[in-house]
């Protein structure tokens, strides 16, 4: 049977597959990733007031917290490693602390960093509602300062950067020589809206096309780039 598709079909008989073949992409409909969120951990009801106190609160804001896949993905991930020391950059109103401290053994840690005492208070009361409170030691304060002043040899098993892109570059220099050998960072926004595609991008896009580009070439990682979200980075040091 003749391939309809030009492009496509052009791509398979030069031995070649077209990065859009529909055959490897789904397109992501508002049906499809409702189908997901049904086949993931459901929010219960600590989660769900988190959400919409966030949104109530902080409304164009909000937007800032992980998706409703992220989080889950982020406790997978924790247990996946045998975490019980995690690094958190970027706090907000506490949702990502909140599922990867749930997914600690008993004595772990969840070190949050952010510089809003407004916005973390929210995740403060969160914590306490689920049972977590006494895993997360948040520090308020510039990332930078925190991430400098932990012990260099400190072990981290897992670290989650969804802060300031400018500074994703020096955050990423102050965590991947803390990491064990085998543990996992973990970066949100790689995508920054799409503008990492355009090479005259400023801000926060150009800002993350050049880390993104960092880390490709980081020879004390391996990394892959996943189409979660807004684009999630995961690296593992060797």
């Amino acid at each position: 049977m003749a391939d309809t598709n030009t492009t496509t079909g052009a791509a398979r008989e030069a031995g070649k597959r077209s990065p859009l073949d529909p055959d490897q992409v789904t397109p992501l409909t508002p049906e499809l990733y409702d189908y997901v969120l049904r086949h993931n951990p459901q929010l219960d009801r600590v989660r769900r007031e988190l959400v919409d106190t966030t949104y109530e609160k902080l409304g164009g804001r909000a937007r800032m917290q992980v998706s409703e896949e992220q989080g889950p993905l982020l406790a997978f991930l924790a247990k996946l490693v045998g975490a019980r020391l995690i690094v958190e950059v970027g706090t907000f109103t506490g949702m990502s602390a909140l599922w990867m401290a749930e997914a600690l053994p008993a004595g772990g840690k969840v070190i949050t960093c952010d510089v809003s005492e407004e916005w973390t208070a929210y995740g403060r009361e969160a914590w306490a509602k689920a049972g977590v409170a006494d895993r997360v030691d948040l520090r308020i304060g510039p990332a930078l300062d925190t991430l400098r002043a932990l012990p260099a040899d400190l072990g981290i098993d897992l670290a989650f950067i969804d802060a300031d892109k400018e500074n994703n570059g020096r955050y990423w220099e102050e965590l991947v020589p803390r990491l064990r050998p085998g543990g996992l960072i973990v970066v949100d926004n790689v995508f920054f809206h799409g503008e990492v595609t355009d090479p005259r991008a400023t801000g926060g896009g150009g800002a993350t096309r050049e880390f993104n580009e960092r880390v490709l070439a980081d020879d004390r990682v391996e990394s892959v780039m996943l189409t979660v979200a807004d684009g999630l980075t995961l690296a593992r040091k060797r």
